[in-house]
């Protein structure tokens, strides 16, 4: 899988609403893909992308002009944040794409399981 936007803003549909994941989460299940390219993807991000769900590994909004509505479309959610502005992850983390996702791009479950395992909590 190339560097594909297309595939990032696939794989950030799979992130339910009240659930959130770093650009380093989606950018790990993706082969040939890193966080940068994660971020970069957001500024094509097609119309009604959740591209809000998408968070820096502290867990807060990246310093960008859309954070405010970021922030305010997390809360409408009911994402939580703490006191220090992040999310709290430990209440609204994403717990990985579908298992239809993983058919699609020809993953297997073990594979997947294994790279969630590695995520930050």
């Amino acid at each position: 899988m190339a560097t594909d936007y297309d595939a990032i803003h696939d794989l950030i549909r799979e992130v339910r609403k009240g659930e959130v994941a770093s650009y380093g989460m989606i950018a790990s299940l993706l082969p040939g893909v890193g966080p940068r390219q994660v971020a970069r993807a957001m500024w094509t991000a097609p119309k009604g992308l959740a591209w809000y769900r998408i968070l820096t590994s502290s867990g807060a909004p990246a310093d960008h002009s859309g954070a405010a509505e970021q922030r305010r479309r997390l809360k409408s959610e009911g994402v939580a944040f703490k006191k220090n502005g992040a999310v709290d992850w430990a209440q609204c983390r994403w717990k990985g794409p579908s298992q239809k996702w993983m058919d699609r791009n020809g993953r297997e479950i073990e594979d997947v399981m294994e790279i969630i395992a590695g995520w930050k909590k």
